[in-house]
């Protein structure tokens, strides 16, 4: 054998590339056909979750009917509102002995005041949704909830809604339904007369310390309203606060002269707020609760409780907060006595108390 024989058996074998052109028939038709399977198969699952979906949306009935509704940008939470956690302080009272314990009234100072105020010892539901109560003192005797003036002539309330009932609270909100009323009871005459309508889910009512106004939140519109009714202004009505960091529930009178109101779910700023971005989206409102309950949307809604106090022109004063609804969930009225904040809430199992 010569040398450059040798040499040509010692040379490198060139590395082959492999590509599509000089792959075996078996392998490049195997390899298409696993694509067309994934494709069929993503197809086919993408139809069956759509397929039911579209047909939900086109034949089941939304329970609402919203209306666009526009707000402006929330105030930041900065200053008087700068995020705290002074709520989680408070302590629960009769946990697990209430059932959405909403609203709070006192009766007396003392044992003392018993045989004047009287001592509630039972109480249960009557049929026409009042309730009746049997009293140590005083008997037996029917409750409602209003506010009073001190004469105890007149009775102010709301009516939230002519359409839905308390439960569908939800439904009423995302609605935004402008059939709610604020009235006014004579007990004298039994008349009752119509103070403001065309209200969106009016809820709390308190009457100034003078009694020349009432105050009514107006929920759905994140604002409160006044009514004069007494005075130079008497028949005559504004806006006293608006866009308020939150969904105010109800209202209860201040020891400085203001205003407590609850707020169960707030519009954060800094932040996203939920009820702000489909307030103006209806459609979307529709969809949701095409497909979803009042208890499922809940679980959206972060457990965010503030309680802000107003002066007595509707200047933010100071505010409450538990950012996670660890201690107060669902804070529904704040109703200050002897130098404490009882909390309310219309879902918990307890009610609060704050040593302010």
């Amino acid at each position: 054998m010569t040398e450059a024989d040798g040499l040509r058996q010692r040379r490198p074998l060139r590395p082959q590339v492999v590509t599509d052109d000089n792959r075996t028939p078996e392998a490049k038709g195997g390899s298409s056909f696993s694509g067309r399977v994934f494709r069929a198969t993503f197809l086919m699952l993408a139809a069956f979750l759509t397929i039911p979906l579209l047909g939900a949306l086109v034949l089941l009935d939304s329970p609402i009917d919203p209306e666009p509704l526009s707000f402006k940008e929330p105030p930041l939470f900065l200053g008087v509102l700068q995020p705290n956690t002074k709520l989680q302080q408070a302590e629960r009272l009769f946990e697990n002995q209430l059932v959405g314990p909403e609203s709070i009234a006192n009766i007396g100072e003392t044992r003392d005041d018993e045989p004047a105020c009287g001592r509630p010892l039972g109480i249960r539901a009557g049929p026409n949704g009042t309730l009746f109560v049997v009293d140590a003192y005083k008997g037996l005797f029917e409750v409602n909830p209003w506010k009073l003036t001190r004469d105890g002539r007149k009775i102010y309330f709301t009516d939230s809604s002519s359409k839905w009932q308390r439960r569908d609270y939800l439904l009423l909100l995302m609605e935004g339904t402008d059939d709610g009323r604020l009235l006014e009871y004579d007990t004298q005459t039994k008349e009752v007369k119509v103070l403001l309508d065309h209200l969106r889910f009016p809820n709390g009512v308190q009457l100034s310390p003078a009694e020349d106004f009432v105050l009514v939140v107006e929920l759905a519109m994140v604002r409160i309203r006044r009514f004069y009714v007494s005075g130079l202004m008497k028949g005559g009505a504004d806006v006293f606060v608006e866009n308020l960091p939150g969904f105010p529930d109800n209202i209860r009178a201040s020891s400085s002269g203001g205003y407590w109101v609850s707020m169960a779910a707030i519009r954060a700023n800094p932040g996203f707020s939920m009820l702000d971005f489909l307030s103006e989206r209806p459609f979307l409102k529709k969809v949701i609760f095409k497909l979803f309950s009042q208890e499922t949307v809940m679980k959206f809604v972060p457990r965010y409780s503030l309680v802000l106090e107003l002066s007595d022109s509707g200047a933010f004063l100071r505010s409450l907060h538990d950012p996670e609804g660890q201690v107060v969930t669902y804070v529904s009225e704040a109703h200050e006595h002897s130098g404490h904040l009882y909390l309310g809430s219309f879902r918990a199992p307890y009610l609060c108390r704050l040593r302010l």
